[in-house]
């Protein structure tokens, strides 16, 4: 089985997440994709992160909705102490062995991947597969720190052409908060969720 894993915030889970999990799923021919809402994100300490709790249920909202071929694992959430990528991945690895697996980022994300725990490891346990908005970068190019930090990327990465999407996790926080309208860039389920729950001021 073709397995992509879809780490992030998710604080709140939108359209773009979404876009990005079908489009990996269609350019790689993935069986499923696996959302990983972090625990204790570390590289957000101390940016006011959501209770986990909470990301949590409205990505299982969201997927619930709209993917119906995706699911949504808590092995960060259960877990003590920082969300670590390579952790994730051995652990998901363990679960359900003789796979093949994906990790899927985008270009930032990528770029700054020799910074993260254990980079090698994760180019290791998965291929990844980068989301690439037409226009971000030349064709067959990486970020070319991540490309000297660590030998032997680029052979592990394949390419996932998305749109440019022009929506964010913090913005659609300060319309939720100030009362404007979130729809469609929020899936029904993660709009009645917040509202039922009076999430983020809404």
């Amino acid at each position: 089985m073709r397995i992509g894993v879809l780490g992030g915030t998710f604080d709140p889970p939108h359209l773009a997440h979404l876009v990005l999990a079908a489009a990996a799923r269609q350019a790689l021919t993935l069986d499923r994709v696996v959302l990983v809402p972090a625990g204790d994100p570390w590289r957000k300490a101390g940016s006011g992160v959501s209770p986990a709790a909470e990301r949590l249920a409205l990505t299982r909202a969201a997927v619930e909705d709209m993917l119906p071929w995706a699911e949504v694992s808590e092995i960060e959430v259960r877990r003590e102490g920082p969300s670590y990528t390579a952790e994730t991945l051995e652990e998901l690895r363990a679960e359900a062995p003789g796979n093949e697996w994906w990790f899927i980022l985008g270009w930032d994300a990528l770029a700054d991947l020799p910074n993260w725990h254990g980079p090698e490891r994760i180019i290791e346990l998965a291929r990844l597969a980068l989301a690439q908005r037409g226009g971000e970068a030349a064709e067959g190019a990486l970020p070319p720190e991540a490309v000297e930090a660590l030998p032997g990327l680029a052979a592990r990465v394949d390419r996932v052409p998305i749109p440019r999407l022009d929506v964010s996790a913090s913005e659609l926080r300060l319309r939720l908060r100030e009362g404007e309208e979130t729809a469609p860039l929020l899936p029904a389920g993660v709009r009645e969720l917040i509202a039922a729950r009076g999430l983020y001021g809404a």
